[in-house]
């Protein structure tokens, strides 16, 4: 598997059209439960390696898997929470993303409009 790289495919934004907000949550919520190691109740490399065939990544290096897990660690702990995990999800979601800063963009003009 040396130098081949995984592509995804983003089925967040479908998930977000059919569940609403609060559903979207609910699922990466899930997901991250999934994942996570109960005794921790974080992610952990172990965690995430041991689980990784659910995600259909069970090819990937201990490297990789280490890269997935500090892409999302924003506390620099070495392990995901609950919302460092859907931070991460909905962040490597273009076209979500695209959606946030078109809202916050939004927002920003209603303030500056507004006396």
């Amino acid at each position: 598997m040396a130098g081949q790289g995984f592509e995804f495919e983003d089925f967040l934004p479908i998930i977000a059209e059919k569940l609403g907000e609060d559903g979207l949550i609910a699922e990466l919520c899930n997901g991250f439960r999934l994942l996570m190691d109960p005794a921790r109740g974080l992610i952990t490399f172990d965690s995430l390696k041991r689980n990784a065939a659910f995600l259909g990544l069970n090819g990937m290096r201990d490297d990789e898997l280490r890269g997935m897990l500090m892409e999302g660690d924003l506390d620099g702990d070495g392990a995901l929470s609950e919302m460092e995990f859907c931070a991460l999800m909905v962040r490597l979601s273009p076209e979500l993303m695209e959606e946030s800063w078109r809202l916050v963009d939004e927002a920003l003009q209603q303030r500056v409009g507004s006396p």
